[in-house]
This record gives structure tokens, sequence and C-alpha cells, in this order.
């Protein structure tokens, strides 16, 4: 029983048993052989992918923050892996592969691939016309399908938590906004997915927030999405909250507390897009600001529409009589120590807690200074006459003024602003801009910034589209060293549009808005499909020197037949490798598809465009490559005579 065990265990599972002992010397021959073949093109394949993300290295502002640390470290990997490629790899070659050695037909999955693309790719070669018609017509539409799509800046970052900020009037007293607020997170809480409101009026003791009393900031932490209601998004959410917070006087502002801080940081601009009015009156910018709102209105997907307020604040005025000061027998001083004192308190002395002084103040109540008709009873002591009311050298009044003045680049600035829901950033301000310009008419002296996120976005589109260029120049430099010939560079490069088709198409399905994030994708997808292209390549040049060797170089021994079978055999016969080259691309990308939590979103759109791009770009490789490849060889031998043949040096 036991020897039938081992007899039974010592035959192969599946297909025929082609197993075959190689001397060690010979073994160490072919891994040299083998080495030397493909270890020159894999090396500056890992170059190209390293030079393919040059675009990301120039980045800058918010989004090279963001994917500068995924550029270094995939860099400093494919160094590491280019390094090992023509050193390390060998020697672990040597020393385990050895013992008996399968023929390749002994794998079932090889014996099915190859059962599979040998009938396809003769299609292919005896079709041309019908295959490259096939590649061009699905690239030709991938390209209004990107043109079709929507643009923004970045994919939004679901941060778990929303901030509600809305503005009032910039008059507004403390005991007013303190009702609001109130009232406000007392419905915000009446929600049932709402865990925690924390609301903030005025600003904080920093000289960093500038936030006037005007100004709310509620933070509200959400519970988590398992307790939701059924059918319930993020976004229905926020419209839900926003029709029951329909308070007159004020108009509300919905956003992210990370995002927020970051707008305000980069831009000056606390909402995803702002139009900065620049002028040199606050009255004729405040006019002007109005015409814009004016004209942004009804623009599908732009919400919390409003305009800054630069005037409309409320100043206490004390206007000092001087006539009247002379005949009580006092001076300006006098005067101002009093208000100081009652209205704003002043020192007197500091109290001492631990480490922390404090500076104790008087001043008035509450109740003796609250409107104006009491300030003007304020007591003034004479030397001659007794006291007299402040109103007896004084005029207090209140007049208009702005609330805060804003300024950019030694500018007095205005600005409307506005979040986008429910449409892309980018379709709408350019319809937004197309709006302005029809409508509005500047008086001279005064002009309009569009900022915010759409100022990021710009700068994103600007410094891809001036490196894209220079990127593929070096790539193509890098395939040239790699095999020699212009010709085959080109076969490799070729791949990259046709890698677009795939990740055009999961993009546009998906529903994903262009972005930097997307931009991203595509440039990492373009290093991995000129890498395939590289080993495919590889090998076709492979079937070409075994058929030299054969039959000679000359188109009197080698027929269109015989070049077709070649072309074939190198496409077919080294099938395993490319496989798993694509293989471990998707591998490693497709759980990315069915990831939650905080930045799948984000990941997801750099993602999509990797996954189709390397399906698409892996069956042009298979099916196209060796067929431009063919037709390469056929016009050589028809018109020199022979074939161009590379050395085997790579």
């Amino acid at each position: 029983m036991i020897k039938k065990l081992k007899s039974w265990f010592s035959k192969p599972m599946f297909g025929p048993k082609n197993y075959v002992d190689i001397p060690d010397e010979e073994r160490i021959a072919i891994i040299e052989r083998s080495s030397i073949q493909v270890s020159r093109g894999v090396f500056y394949s890992t170059i190209i992918i390293i030079t393919s993300f040059l675009p990301v290295f120039l980045l800058s502002g918010q989004e090279g923050k963001l994917f500068h640390p995924l550029a270094w470290t995939k860099t400093f990997i494919l160094l590491v892996d280019a390094f090992l490629v023509i050193t390390l790899a060998q020697v672990m070659l040597s020393i385990f592969m050895k013992g008996r050695f399968k023929d390749d037909h002994a794998n079932p999955i090889n014996r099915f691939l190859e059962r599979v693309y040998e009938p396809v790719i003769r299609w292919v070669m005896r079709w041309r016309k019908t295959t490259i018609a096939i590649n061009l017509l699905a690239l030709a539409i991938s390209i209004p399908m990107l043109m079709s799509l929507g643009s923004e800046f970045m994919p939004p970052l679901d941060e778990q938590s929303i901030l509600f900020m809305p503005v009032t009037l910039p008059d507004i007293s403390n005991a007013e906004v303190k009702r609001i607020l109130q009232v406000q997170d007392k419905i915000i809480k009446s929600v049932p997915e709402v865990r925690q409101v924390l609301g903030k009026a005025g600003r904080a003791s920093t000289a960093t927030d500038n936030s006037p009393i005007s100004m709310i900031e509620t933070i509200i932490q959400l519970k988590p999405k398992s307790e939701w209601r059924a059918g319930l998004t993020k976004r229905d959410l926020i419209n839900e909250l926003d029709d029951k917070l329909q308070i007159p006087g004020v108009v509300n502002g919905w956003t992210q507390p990370i995002i927020n801080r970051i707008n305000m940081l980069s831009t000056g601009i606390r909402t995803d897009v702002g139009i900065k009015v620049h002028g040199q009156s606050l009255d004729s910018i405040y006019a002007v600001s109005e015409q814009v709102k004016a004209a942004l209105q009804g623009i599908p997907g732009i919400k919390d529409l409003y305009v800054e307020p630069v005037t409309g604040g409320k100043y206490l005025t004390v206007d000092i009589n001087r006539e009247a000061l002379g005949r009580y027998g006092l001076n300006v001083d006098d005067v101002n120590n009093v208000v100081e004192s009652a209205i704003g308190g002043s020192p007197i002395g500091q109290t001492i807690e631990g480490r922390r002084r404090f500076s104790i103040n008087v001043r008035l109540a509450q109740d003796y200074r609250n409107s104006v008709e009491r300030i003007r009873r304020i007591p003034i002591a004479t030397a001659a006459l007794g006291t007299i009311p402040l109103s007896a050298v004084a005029t207090i009044q209140f007049e208009n003024g702005p609330p805060m003045i804003s300024s950019d680049n030694a500018l007095l600035r205005g600005a409307v602003m506005f979040n986008v829901r429910d449409r892309d950033l980018g379709s709408t301000v350019q319809e937004a801009i197309a709006k302005v310009d029809q409508t509005l008419k500047l008086p001279n002296g005064y002009f309009l910034e569009w900022s915010g996120q759409y100022e990021n976005l710009i700068r994103g589109q600007r410094t891809l589209l001036i490196i894209a260029p220079v990127v593929l120049i070096v790539i193509f430099l890098s395939l040239y060293l790699a095999f020699g010939s212009a010709r085959e560079a080109f076969l490799s490069l070729i791949t990259i549009p046709f890698a677009l088709i795939g990740g055009a198409y999961m993009v546009y399905f998906y529903g994903v808005n262009l972005s930097v994030a997307v931009a991203v994708g595509f440039i990492a997808l373009f290093g991995i499909a000129v890498e395939t292209g590289v080993v495919m390549v590889i090998y076709l040049n492979d079937a070409m020197k075994q058929l030299v060797a054969r039959q000679g170089n000359s188109r009197d021994t080698i027929t269109r037949d015989d070049l077709r079978e070649a072309v074939i055999n190198g496409a077919a016969k080294r099938l395993r490798p490319k496989i798993m080259t694509v293989s471990v691309a998707l591998f490693g990308l497709v759980p990315v598809l069915w990831s939650t939590g905080v930045g799948s979103d984000v990941m997801l759109p750099i993602v999509l465009p990797m996954i189709g791009g390397v399906l698409t770009s892996s069956t042009h490789i298979l099916l196209v490559t060796p067929l431009i490849f063919l037709l390469t060889k056929e016009y050589e031998l028809r018109k020199f005579g022979k074939l161009d043949v590379l050395e085997a040096s790579h």
C-alpha cells in the first residue's frame, strides 16, 4: 500500500510527465543567457516607470503634499528593484532552480492559456485590417468619453463629519447669535444620524482666527453608517439638514472640517469656490459683488451662495466737543479715560494662578452700558461744576462701516463664495465664468479672480500638461537605449494610447470626475503598459533570432508563412511571463474596488484607470503588438531583403 501511494504521489497531477534533468554547468549557462536576454529590458522598464512619475514630483500645493509620499515610496522601491534585477535575481535563480525541470506544457494553466490564445492570434494575423480598425475605433470612442467627463481638483474625501458654517448679518448682537446657535444645534441634534454637535460663534483668542462674530462654525459628528437609515447618503443628510435650518437672515454653508481649514490656509476662501473682487473702494466692491451674485443665481451645482460682507458693520462713535470741554475745564484725555474704563475696562492689577498671570480689569456692569442712552449718561467728574453726563461733552451714536477689511497684494478685496454639490467643479465654474463675463461690466480699476479649489485645479492641470510631453520623450529615449532601435522603442511606446482605452472606460462607467488623482492613476498606468510591451518585444525579437539561426537572414530562405509562424511562436510560447506581469498588477489593484472607510474615495479614482488600462493594454500587447511587429518585419524583408535582428544583449 505504501509503495502504491509513493508511486501515485510521484506522478504529475496534470498533463504529461515531461521532466528534464539538466547538468549544473548547462543549467548555469541557461540562467546566464536568460538573464542577459531579459535583464536589460526589465531594468529599463523599471527606469521608465520611475520616469513616468516625474509629473507627480512636480505637483505643488495641496496635491503635491498628498501624492509626493506615494511617488517617493514607489521610486525608492523601484530603484532597489532595478538593482536587484541585474544582481541578486540571477544568484537566487542559480540557488533555487535545481533538480528536474518540467516542460511548459506540464502546467495545466499554461496549456489552457495557449489553447485559447493561439487560435485568437492566428485570427488576428489573418484579419489584420479588421483588428487594427477595431483598436482604432475603441481608441476614438474613448477620447470623447474622457472629454465628456466632469473635472474637479481632488475627489472629495469623506471625513466622517460635517462642518456647518452659516453666516448672519454683520451687526448681529452677542445675545442674538447665541440664540441662533442654540436653535441650530437643537435642530441638528434632532436628526438620528447625528452623534454630537459643537457650535462656536466669533473668533478664538489667536491672531490666526479672523472669524467675525457673525460667522458660526458647528462641527457635526456622525454615527457609524451602519446606524444610518436605509439608503441614506451623506449628501442626502446634508440636504435634509439644510432644509430644516432655513432661518431668516442666515445663509447656510456646508463643508468638512479638514478641507475647510486647508482651503482657508491655501487660498483664503472657506468654500469650494470664491470670486475675489479687487478694487479701491469698499462700497464699489460690495456693489460689484452683488452683481456677481445675481449673475450666478440659478446655475446648476452652485450651493450656499453668498457675498462676504464688506459693509454693514456697526461702530459706536464718541465725537468729543472741544468747545464744551473748555467750558467744563476738561481735556480730551479726561473723556478718553472715562470711555476706556467704563466700556472697555481699565487694568488695576494681576492675579497669579500657578505659573499663569491674568490681568484684572474693571468696567461698568452690563446694565449700565447696554444701550446708547445709558452710555450717554456715564458720569464725568469736573473740578468746578461737579458731575456731568458724557453727552454734555460728546456726541455718541452708531455709524456704519466695514465689519472686517480684507486685502490681497495691497488691494482691497471682497468675495462671492459658493460650494459645488450635485455637479462637478470644473463645468460648474466654467459655466459661471461664461455667465459672469457675459452679464457683468466692471468699473475701471476693478477685476475678478477665481479662487478656491478651482485655483488649485487650474494649477494642477497646467503642471501636468507642461510635463507630460517631456515624460513621453524621456520614456522613448529609455526604450531606445533598451533596444537600440527607434522602431522597437516606438512599438513599445504605442501601447500607451491603447492603455488609455480601458482607463477611460472604467472612469466613465464608474461616474468618476477627472481630477489630479485620476491623472496620477493614468501616469502609473503608462509605466505598467510600457513594461508589459517591453517583455513582449523581447520575446518577439528572440523568435526572430531563432528563425534567422534556422533558415538564414534572407528573403530567399524566409517566407511570409515562416515569419508569421515565428511571430506566433514568440507570442504564444512565452505567454506565461506576460500574463504574470499583468496579473501581478491586477491582483494588487482589484481589492481597492471593494475597500471602504476613510481614504477609499480618494484611492478609487487612482486605481480605476490602472485596472481598466492594464486590461486593454495587455489585450493590445498580446494581439496587436505581434501584428504590428509582423507587419514591420515583412516590410523589412520586402524592402531590404533581410530582417533587422537586434543583438542578444538585451
